[in-house]
């Protein structure tokens, strides 16, 4: 039986160009959703910002037109293989030679001609691989499922072709005035001109859940809470309305990277089977901060942008409160001035103790996960979370509040008991966040035994691309 084609399209992927979360999936779900089933292949935009190693390596194809609106722009086809995917670059240095990858002027034309150059693109490429399924990604790619369904409509070419659009944040919707619609998008006189306008706004993202065949979010909460007032960002009765077809799908972290039996950022390897050993990477990362030497005390540990979305403000207020207890906290990260120098400043005047370190470090985040005892994600939402997964990979508890993907991956000692892999708390305030931390560390000071099975349940944890994957592949077969 023919592999039926998956075309994975979205405006970044890793190693190529990453912004955020959104850059990890496109990194590393399509080499995993191949099988003998399914062929999986991945669009993106020629960006400026992909590093010379790679644009490089990449072998042009053809050149072709493509009308947006009222305009005729050039698209160039380029092609590269990495890790037995192949990936296709839509060049336009007119759309994608800027400084950033997001935040530009024009960004509603540049992501409407990205969407209508993908579906171009499927007339070059169909005798090689003619998509069953696009699966677009953010409000970036969200008219894909628009131009299919009000521009090709009636092409034998492409009415077969079913849809997937996947929110990896409801945040950015992508929306503009409503001239777009017509002026830009050329979809003036059709159902989407005014079944995408939201708030006297064109929206992208509503156009995508109108118009998929399926919709996913990147945690079962995460797709319950987006149906109500408090996460569904003005959308929840559109979200209601299309529940039939909204579902959510956890996302996955790469085992073979995030693995402490293997990572050379760590001071020292260990495993499953010896955890004892992750108490020396604990003290070496002391040693790094210049925090007191000490196995006996409990380490936690945050490493996020520092927000009020990840409760960066919760930890602020705490601060105090965290001074009066035998722990010690480090923090790692950027974001709103105010909580960097809050959380720095206080680190500064309580140095034995209480260690920020105000940037972003790959390796030192590695060597964050591995030597703290307990992970901060007091998070006001959070569609999925990898660093929770990673914590748990690294045998560090993470202490999460109840919402979208930390609900679904953390299972918190207070409901839990002996089979929990963390800490949990449900208000987002600061009372619920330091009665968990009190409650870690009771544990940690009178109930050591306990500890270590927590610390053996999260180790054991399998949060590996292959199950969220199987679960995609699962929901394209019921497309077609």
């Amino acid at each position: 039986m023919a592999k039926k084609n998956i075309l994975f399209a979205a405006f970044e992927a890793s190693p190529f160009i990453k912004t955020g979360g959104l850059g990890d999936v496109a990194g590393a779900l399509p080499s995993h959703l191949k099988s003998d089933e399914f062929d999986c292949r991945v669009i993106l935009p020629l960006l400026s910002s992909i590093p010379e190693e790679y644009r490089n390596k990449m072998k042009y194809e053809t050149n072709y037109d493509v009308q947006l609106g009222w305009r005729s722009q050039y698209c160039g086809l380029f092609t590269l293989m990495r890790g037995g995917v192949k990936y296709y670059f839509l060049d336009n240095e007119y759309y994608f030679k800027r400084d950033q990858v997001y935040g530009e002027y024009d960004d509603a034309e540049r992501v409407a001609f990205f969407s209508k150059a993908v579906l171009e693109t499927v007339r070059y490429i169909a005798k090689n691989f003619k998509p069953d399924i696009i699966h677009v990604n953010d409000w970036h790619t969200a008219l894909v499922p628009v131009f299919l369904r009000e521009t090709y409509n009636g092409d034998p070419l492409y009415d077969p072709i079913k849809t997937v659009f996947t929110i990896h944040n409801l945040k950015f919707q992508g929306q503009y005035s409503r001239f777009v619609a017509g002026d830009i998008c050329g979809l003036h006189d059709t159902p989407a001109e005014g079944q995408m306008i939201h708030d006297d706004a064109v929206n992208f993202l509503q156009g995508a859940v109108i118009y998929a065949d399926a919709v996913t979010t990147v945690s079962p909460t995460y797709a319950r809470e987006i149906c109500t007032v408090e996460y569904g960002e003005g959308l929840e009765g559109l979200f209601q309305s299309r529940s039939y077809k909204l579902s959510g799908l956890i996302n996955g972290i790469d085992r073979k990277s995030f693995d402490p039996k293997t990572d050379k950022a760590l001071a020292v390897n260990y495993g499953p089977g010896s955890l004892e050993k992750k108490v020396k990477n604990k003290l070496a990362l002391q040693r790094e901060l210049g925090l007191e030497e000490d196995p006996d005390i409990p380490l936690f540990a945050m490493v996020s942008r520092l927000t009020t979305q990840k409760g960066a403000n919760l930890i602020a207020d705490l601060l105090p409160e965290f001074r009066e207890r035998k722990m010690q906290l480090a923090v790692l990260g950027t974001g709103e001035y105010l909580y960097e120098h809050a959380i720095a400043d206080f680190a500064y005047h309580n140095q034995s103790r209480f260690a920020a370190r105000i940037t972003f470090d790959e390796k030192l985040s590695r060597r964050f996960y591995a030597g703290a005892d307990v992970f901060l994600m007091p998070s006001g939402f959070e569609p999925c979370g990898l660093a929770q997964m990673i914590a748990m990979r690294y045998g560090t508890l993470p202490l999460v509040r109840e919402t979208g993907g930390l609900k679904d991956t953390v299972s918190g000692y207070w409901d839990a008991g002996n089979l929990a892999n963390g800490f949990s708390f449900k208000d987002f305030d600061a009372n619920g966040l330091l009665s968990a931390v009190d409650l870690a560390l009771g544990l940690w000071y009178e109930q050591k035994d306990t500890w270590k099975e927590l610390q053996n349940n999260a180790i054991g944890m399998h949060y590996g691309w292959e199950e969220s994957a199987a679960k995609y592949r699962e929901l394209y077969k019921s497309l077609l």
